[in-house]
């Protein structure tokens, strides 16, 4: 080790030297002075490395193999983050085809949003979002002009429907009703979140469940249908 320590000094002051001699010339053995000294120093501590292994007893295949594998990590860590997005969609649709109702969202390269929504056996889109971070079953309609939710749902989302004022006439499949207005904190359709958003609360038994209507939709920058898929873009 001291052998050791004698020859990094010597490396050193010669590095040092050959800097001092060849500071007006700028290069030094046909290198810059700059990619001269960062090349002197990454071989000095690759000569401290390796006189390091050598010296701790480790066979050089166990060391290789060791260094393999965190190579290998090291690498997989950097194409997942790289393919991030890309993973979290291949994520997105695995849970889609798993549970029904699960939104597909995709962030594109500008960071748009969008999320696509499958439609179900019934022929209807429905998704599964939340409201005031309770989980609320949706269906998508476009002859609602106002998010509906059902007396459950707002029960769930913390709305306390039994002190609400049902004042407004709508329609709805159990025929017309009164409803109450509402406002909600927050509205989350996959990864599109709206915030203080006006909806409706039926009365209890009018609805079996909640529509998501026309004020949610244009608050986007558009919505498609295509095929048996319905997109819609933040």
């Amino acid at each position: 080790m001291p052998r050791l320590f004698w020859i990094i000094i010597a490396a050193l002051a010669g590095v040092t030297l050959l800097l001092i001699a060849n500071n007006d010339s700028g290069s030094t053995f046909g290198l810059n002075n700059d990619q001269f000294a960062r090349f002197a120093y990454l071989s000095i501590w690759g000569i401290v490395v390796a006189a390091g292994i050598l010296g701790s007893g480790i066979p050089l295949s166990h060391f290789l193999r060791s260094l393999a594998i965190w190579l290998i990590i090291l690498l997989a860590l950097v194409a997942g983050y790289q393919y991030r997005y890309e993973l979290q969609d291949i994520g997105h649709r695995i849970t889609a085809g798993l549970i029904p109702g699960s939104p597909i969202s995709t962030r594109d390269g500008d960071g748009a949003i969008t999320v696509t929504l499958a439609k179900a056996d019934n022929g209807h889109f429905e998704i599964n979002g939340t409201v005031d971070n309770a989980p609320v079953a949706f269906m998508v309609d476009t002859g609602a002009s106002s998010i509906v939710l059902s007396y459950n749902d707002a029960q769930r989302a913390g709305l306390n429907p039994d002190k609400l004022a049902y004042r407004t006439p709508i329609m709805t499949a159990n025929g017309a009703t009164t409803a109450a207005i509402v406002t909600l904190n927050s509205i989350k359709i996959g990864a599109i979140e709206r915030y203080n958003i006006r909806a409706m609360v039926a009365q209890d038994g009018r609805m079996d469940g909640s529509l998501l209507g026309m004020n949610f939709l244009n608050t986007l920058s558009g919505f498609s249908v295509r095929g048996d898929r319905l997109i819609l873009s933040n």
